[in-house]
């Protein structure tokens, strides 16, 4: 049975997702970039800090990566499995062309294994199980570009595990003028991550607890190779965001959470936005309760008190947690409700109401609003 429910585009023979229409292209067979070829036709994947030896006929540990007699090849490259538009907030980017949209893909694969997954029925499948469609790059920029939608993001699954096809598409729309922005789990090696910067606009990063324990049992990572992520990001002068995951009893410690604040601070800065989310049960984990509101309420005074200063709640409907504040005046620069903008006191990067400056990336012609709706 095969898992169509999250493939987000209409199709009969041609492909439809808002004002876009897709012509297939012919199926695309492209060899996969960083690895190195092994006696006895295995290869040696380096793309991330899994470093899989893959041999003859098989496939690395994200799935989607074939060893296909001594050469390696990706399997989902120009192979999109869900295409769609949605705010940019959704990502979560609340610093980076707020009100925007932002034209979303995603392929099939993830080289982790979190048991909290909530888009497991594509990042835990097997190609074969998932409908697609083939687009290649030149094609699928093209139609981004007719939607006049500013932004292409990279997220749904673990865009790491399509590099080859993202870091095409990140080329030839920055242009077409089109901005890059990735929502990941930062699990990458060092040297593709650093070929990608140049052509990406933004990233959120999942930093998804702050042990080793925790990545090891949950998520068959490490949380070192995602910290190595997240300073190479600031320091390749990419707009970063971080998001955190709250799971009741396994990543809720005040004496982490303050931790990992810390750390942010210190090496990312206390301008990088921290968004807090809220677990509900799903996958692996349905056995756990959701996040207490009083837990998120926590971890964002913790961050505050750090000094961190945009500090988010997400996935909670409660007024106000997604408001940006001026962190000098106090006031309401950004309002939210859900993912729609309902004021804009942001004009050329300052707040309209003291004149501090408000850390992000904004729209050149972004203006101070007020929607009265």
């Amino acid at each position: 049975m095969k898992h169509n429910r999250f493939f987000h585009i209409f199709f009969v023979g041609l492909i439809v997702c808002g004002s876009c229409t897709f012509a297939f292209s012919k199926n695309l067979l492209h060899e996969a970039s960083y690895y190195f070829k092994l006696d006895g036709k295995k290869v040696n994947c380096v793309l991330c800090p899994r470093r899989c030896v893959i041999e003859k006929g098989k496939r690395g540990f994200c799935g989607v990566r074939e060893n296909q007699d001594g050469v390696l090849y990706s399997l989902v490259y120009g192979k999109p499995c869900s295409l769609h538009i949605d705010p940019i907030e959704k990502k979560p980017l609340f610093h980076f062309f707020p009100g925007s949209r932002a034209f979303s893909l995603a392929t099939v694969g993830c080289n982790l294994k979190c048991k909290f997954c909530q888009n497991w029925q594509i990042s835990q499948a097997a190609v074969e199980d998932v409908d697609a469609i083939n687009l290649s790059p030149e094609e699928l920029v093209n139609k981004v570009h007719e939607t006049g939608v500013p932004v292409i993001a990279y997220t749904y699954t673990e865009p790491t595990v399509f590099y080859e096809y993202m870091l095409d598409v990140a080329k030839l729309a920055k242009k077409a003028g089109i901005k890059n922005v990735m929502h990941s789990a930062g699990y990458i090696n060092e040297e593709p991550l650093r070929a990608l910067c140049p052509y990406l606009d933004a990233a959120n990063i999942d930093l998804k607890g702050f042990n080793n324990k925790f990545y090891t049992t949950l998520t068959l990572g490490n949380v070192d190779d995602v910290k190595r992520t997240l300073k190479i990001l600031k320091a390749e002068g990419v707009w970063l965001e971080i998001t955190n995951l709250i799971l009741p009893g396994l990543n809720d410690s005040p004496d982490e959470i303050r931790k990992m604040c810390m750390w942010i601070k210190e090496n990312c800065g206390f301008e990088t936005p921290l968004h807090f989310s809220r677990f509900w049960p799903l996958y692996k984990l349905e056995h756990l309760s959701p996040t207490p509101v009083e837990t998120l309420e926590m971890a964002k005074k913790i961050a505050q008190d750090v000094g961190l200063k945009y500090v988010y709640i997400g996935n909670v409907s409660k007024e106000g947690f997604e408001n940006t504040i001026c962190p000098k005046c106090g006031k309401i620069v950004i309002e939210r409700a859900g993912y729609v903008i309902i004021a804009m006191h942001v004009v050329e990067g300052k707040c309209t109401f003291c004149g501090e400056a408000i850390e992000g990336v904004w729209q050149q012609k972004q203006l101070s609003i007020k929607n009265e709706q």
